[in-house]
């Protein structure tokens, strides 16, 4: 894992360029779907794709996007190092989960059984 602090402001003025252009970009795709209301489906989901597909590009070029980058290269590796369990243990766990969760529907379900009785009683409205 990368224990780098990022610094606040690596990227100057640039990377914030960057950043409001790639925001622009999606915001122009949208846009365009709207602005064009006569042209076919197609056209106007491409420009919504253009704007999305542009903006990425825009934002994988800024300090930003290399750290968002980074950051799934990083995640990838951590999850090479999970220890994933055996089926017998998926199993094992699943089965007391459901076990769990019947036990304590019975339980709620007995409590309000017992609720509604001792309201009814207590108000006088059972019979």
């Amino acid at each position: 894992m990368n224990d780098a602090t990022p610094q606040p402001g690596v990227g100057g003025s640039a990377d914030a360029v960057k950043l409001v252009a790639a925001a622009l970009l999606v915001i122009a795709g949208i846009v365009a779907f709207y602005v064009l209301p006569t042209q076919s489906d197609w056209v106007r989901w491409g420009a919504v794709a253009a704007g999305i597909v542009l903006a990425v590009a825009v934002f994988a070029s800024s300090a930003r996007g290399r750290e968002v980058w980074q950051f799934v290269l990083d995640s990838r590796l951590e999850l090479r190092k999970v220890s994933w369990p055996n089926r017998q243990e998926t199993t094992t766990t699943t089965f007391a989960v459901f076990i769990f969760a019947i036990v304590m529907g019975v339980f709620f379900w007995a409590l309000d059984l017992f609720l509604s009785w001792a309201t009814k009683f207590l108000t006088g409205q059972g019979g």
